[in-house]
């Protein structure tokens, strides 16, 4: 059993074939995805798609969409947290965070957004997933001021301190299509040298293509596409194994387990789905 504990199967790139990217992640062992929303426009498809297909999802709106939210976004986000409370599909409340890689963003609005939802996600009792770019340092001071029950740290390149810092703090680590290029050595030995209960796997489907979907920018010019796809997740997956030491069934084990661990209602679907 492989998890993706990161895609977005709401997102536009998929419209022509989502069914079929679900199928082929089922035939390739993916039996279960979770699905972040970026924006509150997305609460509702989300969820629909967590029951549709048997899968789990996630209420936040993303860094880099706050500039574009309104304040009553995060109402919003209220309300549907207390309408789906009781949803064993709603695992956590993201994706949230800071990005402090793009350039001429709200950086004070992104922060308050970010606590915001930290404090929404504390009601909730719900763990988060977190975007992480050139943030760490200020996403683990908020945390450290607005605690919560834990989560993921998405595609995770920060210190390794500051890994064990997140890990410290009930975090595990997202690894993904980014540990796949040799050149990522710093991904590629957080990978290999964070403890055992911390490494998660996730596609960032449609984004973060691994290194055999790459494409430059000369083959976009001409109209290649790089897709990923939660299909991607196994192969994905033989780069951790490789990195780690542990065959491939021990890092299925061990990052469903993580995963599990993280997002407590994951487990329990997981459970209920395995009776």
């Amino acid at each position: 059993m492989w998890i993706d504990t990161h895609c977005h199967l709401d997102a536009a790139e998929f419209d022509a074939d989502r069914d079929a990217v679900v199928q082929r992640a089922q035939r390739a062992g993916v039996t279960m995805q979770v699905l972040p929303a970026v924006e509150a426009r997305h609460f509702e498809a989300v969820r629909a798609l967590a029951h549709r297909h048997g899968l789990s999802y996630a209420l936040g709106i993303h860094p880099l969409y706050v500039d574009r939210a309104a304040d009553h976004d995060l109402d919003q986000l209220h309300q549907a947290l207390q309408r789906w409370r009781d949803d064993p599909r709603l695992v956590a409340v993201g994706e949230i965070g800071l990005d402090f890689f793009v350039t001429g963003l709200d950086r004070d609005r992104m922060q308050r957004f970010y606590a915001a939802q930290l404090r929404l996600a504390r009601e909730a009792g719900l763990p988060v997933l977190l975007h992480v770019r050139r943030s760490a340092d200020m996403l683990l001071k908020h945390l450290r001021l607005i605690e919560v029950p834990g989560g993921i740290a998405h595609a995770f390149n920060g210190s390794a301190q500051q890994a064990e810092a997140f890990v410290e703090r009930g975090f595990c680590l997202g690894f993904g299509g980014a540990m796949t290029f040799d050149r990522a050595l710093n991904i590629r030995e957080l990978a290999r040298t964070v403890a055992e209960h911390a490494p998660v796997l996730e596609t960032d489907a449609p984004d973060i293509p691994p290194h055999w979907m790459y494409r430059t920018a000369e083959q976009r010019a001409q109209g290649q596409t790089s897709r990923n796809e939660p299909a991607e997740l196994p192969r994905i997956a033989e780069t951790l194994s490789q990195l780690r030491g542990w065959s491939l069934a021990r890092t299925a084990e061990i990052t469903t387990r993580n995963a599990g661990g993280a997002l407590p209602r994951l487990a329990a679907l997981l459970s209920e789905a395995s009776a």
